[in-house]
């Protein structure tokens, strides 16, 4: 867990603090999570996906359950939006996923405007509301594309 927490922590901090928009609450996300990490390690079931996925997943589902809970509405800053926009500008996003030729070989397969959606939520955390704002695009075609995104990024992973 040690090795674990050194080598992915601070990424995971990352996810829970663009989602939570606080650092205390972010770092006990982060602690939360590993706490899942470790008694439900035996639950990870790599024909499902990465180790690394199912621990990002863990953190992300646990940081916009906090947000549901508190139910805090965070309005999204003008220079929140122009530092997310200009940190996903195009090509550079696919350098996220240098790591995953399989990942990163299907997300080149998505549209652009799809793809930074995907990026959007699950590498940010941003949620479908920050999106749209992001991409201005409608809630209903953000939503649209995520759905349809993910179930192509499946069907291509399998």
């Amino acid at each position: 867990m040690h090795a674990l927490y050194d080598h992915e922590g601070a990424r995971l901090l990352g996810v829970a603090r663009r989602i939570a928009r606080d650092d205390a609450t972010a770092e006990d996300i982060v602690h939360d999570a590993f706490i899942r990490i470790w008694t439900r390690a035996a639950s990870f079931d790599p024909a499902r996906g990465s180790a690394r996925g199912w621990i990002y997943s863990i953190t992300r589902h646990l940081a916009l359950n906090s947000i549901r809970d508190t139910r805090r509405e965070i309005a999204l800053s003008e220079p929140d939006i122009d530092a997310a926009a200009g940190a996903h500008g195009g090509g550079e996003d696919m350098d996220l996923w240098s790591g995953s030729a399989k990942i990163y070989r299907c997300l080149e397969q998505l549209q652009p405007a799809p793809q930074r959606c995907i990026l959007h939520a699950y590498v940010d955390g941003c949620s479908h509301a920050e999106i749209a704002t992001l991409l201005n695009a409608p809630l209903g075609t953000v939503k649209a594309w995520i759905k349809r995104s993910l179930a192509a990024l499946r069907e291509c992973l399998e």
